[in-house]
C-alpha cells in the first residue's frame, strides 16, 4: 500500500511540473501525462517501481471514460445531425481502415492484424481536437461541426470495435460459434439495459435523489457503473462496454447532467493515470534507435488520416477548403486507440515490437496536432490556388448562382440590384432574412452546409450553396451590385477572408459582421467592415443593463452608458456620465413604499383619460412616475397627460394603495 501511495505521489508531483511547462507552450495536457509516464517508467528513469497498481487505476480511468461518454450521448441530439455523424463518421472510419489494411498487408501483416491496426489508426483524439478548436473559436465553424460529428461517431464505434476484436483473433473454424455465443450474450445484455433504462434505474435514482444526499447519489452512480461493467466482463465481454451501456441507461433519464457533474472529477483523475501508464509502456530506447523511421511512419499516418477525413467530408458535399481543414484536424491517432490497443495485446493481434511502434507513432501524431491544425488554413489556401476545377472547389452539391438574376422556386426572376447578401444561415442569418423579407428588401443567402441548403430551398427560401471565401461565389451573388453584406458565420478566418474579398470586389458595399469575441473586431475593421458586432460584448452589455434596471438607475443614464460603449467601438466599459455611484435602496431609504410596473389593458377605466381626471395621487395616494408608450418614454407626466391602452405605467405608492389602484388599469 505504501509503495502504491509513493508511486502516486511521485506521478502527481512530476505531472504537475510537466503540465505547467506544457501549458506555457500551449501543448495539450494529454501529451504531458504521456511524457510523465515515459520519464518515470521502467524505460525511463525508473522512479516508479511496480506499475500494477497504476494499471488498476488506469483501468478505472477507461471505465469512467466510457461511462461518461455513454451518459453524455444524447440519442435525440444525435438524431438531429444523424447524416453527418453516421455517413461522415462511417466513411472516415471505413476509408481509413481500407487504406491501412492495404498498406499493412503489403508490409507482411496478417489480414486480422491489418484490420485491427486499421481500427487503431481510424480513431482520432476528441480531447485534443476539441480543445484546439475551442481555443480558436472554431467549434461552430463548418469544419469544426463536421469534425465534431465524426469524432462522436468514433467515440461510439469504439464499442463495436472492442466487441469485434476477439473475433479477429479467433481461429476460423471457431469463428461461427464464437460469434453466435457473443451475439446471444450481447442481445441478452441489451435487453437488460433496455429494461433497466425504462424501469429500474430511473426509480432507483428517483428515491436516491429524494434524500438530497450528494454522497448517496454519488455512491449509487458509481455502483451502477461498476456493477454493469462487472456484468459484461463476467459474460465474456469487456469492462469498458459495460461502463458504456451503464452510461446509456442513465443518459435517457433526467439525472444525466447531475451524474456527469459527479463523475467527471473521477474520470479526469483516473484518465490521467491511464495516459501515464501508456507513457510507461513506451520503450524510449527503442524509439531512439530509429527515430527517422518512426517520424516517417507518423507522417504517413497523418497523410492517410487527412486523406480519409477529407474524402468523407467531400462526399458529404462540403467545399474543398472545409474538407481539407476537417481532414487535417482528424489526422492524429486518438486516446481511444490506446484503450483498444490493450485488447490487441491481450488477443495477440499485436506483437510487442508492433505495439511499441504504435505507441511511438501515436504520441508523435498527437504532439504535432496543434501545429497541423494551426497551419491548416494556410495549407488549404495554398492548395486551393493550384486547383482550377470549380466543382472540386465548391463541392459536389454546388449549384447555379447565375449572374444578373436568380430564379426562385416558382420561376419568378429576382433582380439582384441594390440587394442584401447574407453569409451563413444560422440563428443570425435566419433572423436577418426574416427581417429583410418583412421589410421587402431583396436578399440572397449563401450557406456552406448542403443539408441546410436543401431543406431551406424546399421551403422556398432564397438560399444557395457556396463558400463565400471564393471570389466566384460572391461574383455570382452579384456582389458588385449589392448594397449590404451581413456575415453571420462562425469561422473567424473565413469571416476575415470574406470581408477582404467583398471590399475588393465592391469597395462601396456596407459590411456588417457578427463575431463571437471582442479580440476579432480590430482585424475586421482594418479589412474594411463598417460595423462589427461582438456577441461576447453585447451579451455583457445586456446583462449590465438589466442589472442597472434592477437597481433603479435612471433609464436615460443607462441609455447614455450603452451609447458611449458602442460609440467607442466597445473599447472600454465607462462609468455613468456623472462619475458617481447611485447607492439607493427603496426599502431602506423609502420605508413602506414600493414601485410596480403595470400595463393599461384594453377597456380599462383609465384608458382614454388624463391623470388629472383620475386623481390617482389625490384620492388613491399613487403617483405615476413614468409612462412607456411603444418605444417612447414619458419621464415626468403631468396632469394633462392622456393615458392610452397598452401604455406601460411605473407607479409609486404604499403596497396596499398600489394593490387597490390596479383595478383602474386592468
Amino acid at each position: 500500500m505504501e509503495s502504491l501511495l509513493g508511486n502516486i505521489v511521485i506521478l502527481l508531483g512530476v505531472s504537475i511540473l510537466i503540465l505547467c511547462i506544457f501549458h506555457k507552450f500551449e501543448v495539450p495536457s494529454v501529451l504531458g501525462f504521456l511524457v510523465t509516464g515515459m520519464l518515470l517508467g521502467p524505460y525511463g528513469l525508473g522512479l516508479v517501481g511496480g506499475t500494477q497498481g497504476v494499471e488498476v487505476l488506469a483501468e478505472l480511468g477507461v471505465i469512467f471514460l466510457l461511462f461518461t461518454i455513454g451518459v453524455e450521448l444524447s440519442l435525440k441530439e444525435l438524431w438531429e445531425i444523424k447524416k453527418t455523424v453516421l455517413a461522415g463518421g462511417a466513411l472516415q472510419v471505413l476509408v481509413t481502415i481500407l487504406l491501412v489494411f492495404l498498406l499493412c498487408t503489403q508490409l507482411g501483416f496478417s489480414r486480422a492484424a491489418s484490420v485491427f491496426i486499421g481500427f487503431l489508426i481510424s480513431l482520432s483524439s476528441t480531447a485534443i481536437v476539441l480543445k484546439i478548436l475551442q481555443e480558436k473559436s472554431e467549434v461552430y465553424s463548418p469544419h469544426g461541426r463536421t469534425s465534431l460529428a465524426i469524432l462522436i461517431f468514433q467515440d461510439i464505434i469504439i464499442v463495436p470495435m472492442i466487441l469485434v476484436t476477439p473475433l479477429l483473433a479467433g481461429v476460423s473454424e471457431e469463428l461461427a460459434g464464437s460469434f453466435s455465443t457473443l451475439l446471444l450474450k450481447g442481445v441478452g445484455i441489451i435487453l437488460l439495459v433496455i429494461i433497466s433504462a425504462r424501469y429500474l434505474v430511473p426509480r432507483l435514482l428517483y428515491f436516491v435523489a429524494r434524500t438530497h444526499s450528494r454522497e448517496l447519489f454519488l455512491l449509487s452512480v458509481i455502483f451502477i457503473c461498476l456493477s454493469t461493467a462487472l456484468l459484461t466482463s463476467s459474460a465474456g465481454l469487456s469492462l469498458a462496454l459495460g461502463a458504456f451501456l451503464a452510461g446509456l441507461v442513465i443518459s435517457e433519464s433526467e439525472y444525466s447532467q447531475q451524474t456527469v457533474a459527479h463523475i467527471t472529477p473521477f474520470k479526469d483523475i483516473f484518465m490521467s493515470f491511464f495516459f501515464v501508464s501508456i507513457g510507461m509502456l513506451l520503450d524510449v530506447q527503442y524509439f531512439l534507435e530509429k527515430p527517422h523511421i518512426f517520424i516517417l511512419i507518423a507522417l504517413t499516418v497523418i497523410f492517410l488520416k487527412a486523406l480519409a477525413g477529407a474524402t468523407a467530408t467531400f462526399l458529404l458535399g462540403y467545399p474543398l477548403r472545409t474538407t481539407l481543414l476537417t481532414g487535417l484536424a482528424l489526422s492524429q491517432v486518438g486516446e481511444f486507440s490506446f484503450v483498444l490497443s490493450k485488447f490487441g495485446l491481450e488477443f495477440n493481434l499485436l506483437a510487442e515490437s508492433t505495439y511499441q511502434t504504435f505507441l511511438a507513432v501515436s504520441i508523435l501524431t498527437m504532439g504535432i496536432t496543434p501545429f497541423v491544425i494551426n497551419g491548416s488554413p494556410r495549407a488549404a489556401d495554398l492548395l486551393l490556388r493550384r486547383v482550377s476545377s470549380t466543382k472540386l472547389v465548391n463541392g459536389l452539391y454546388s449549384n447555379g448562382l447565375h449572374s444578373g438574376s436568380v430564379k426562385n422556386e416558382v420561376g419568378e426572376e429576382l433582380q439582384l440590384n441594390d440587394h442584401l447578401i447574407i453569409l451563413g444561415f444560422g440563428l443570425n442569418g435566419r433572423t436577418v432574412s426574416r427581417a429583410a423579407k418583412a421589410a421587402g428588401i431583396p436578399y440572397i443567402i449563401i450557406e456552406i452546409n448542403p443539408e441546410t441548403v436543401r431543406q431551406e430551398k424546399a421551403k422556398g427560401e432564397r438560399i444557395y450553396y457556396g463558400d463565400a471565401t471564393y471570389e466566384a461565389v460572391l461574383e455570382h451573388a452579384e456582389i458588385g451590385a449589392a448594397r449590404t453584406l451581413v456575415i453571420g458565420i462562425s469561422d473567424p478566418a473565413a469571416t476575415r477572408k470574406s470581408v477582404e474579398m467583398a471590399k475588393r470586389l465592391n469597395p462601396g458595399i456596407h459590411i456588417i459582421a457578427r463575431t463571437r469575441y471582442l479580440r476579432e473586431m480590430e482585424p475586421l475593421h482594418a479589412l474594411g467592415a463598417e460595423e462589427v458586432i461582438p456577441e461576447e460584448y453585447e451579451t455583457s452589455i445586456e446583462v449590465f443593463v438589466r442589472l442597472l434596471e434592477k437597481y433603479l438607475i435612471p433609464g436615460e443614464d443607462i441609455e447614455k452608458f450603452v451609447d458611449e460603449v458602442r460609440a467607442d467601438g466597445y473599447g472600454m466599459l465607462r462609468k455613468l456620465s456623472d462619475g458617481k455611484t447611485v447607492n439607493f435602496n427603496i426599502r431602506k431609504d423609502l420605508p413602506g413604499i414600493e414601485i410596480i410596473v403595470i400595463r393599461v389593458k384594453e377597456g380599462s377605466e383609465i384608458a382614454g383619460k388624463n391623470l388629472l381626471d383620475m386623481e390617482l395621487r389625490k384620492k388613491h395616494e399613487v403617483t405615476v412616475l413614468s409612462i412607456r408608450r411603444d418605444s417612447d418614454m414619458i419621464h415626468t407626466p403631468d396632469g394633462c397627460t392622456l393615458i392610452q391602452a397598452n401604455d406601460v405605467c411605473i407607479l409609486l405608492g404604499k403596497p396596499r394603495k398600489l394593490h387597490d389602484a390596479r383595478r383602474f388599469f386592468e
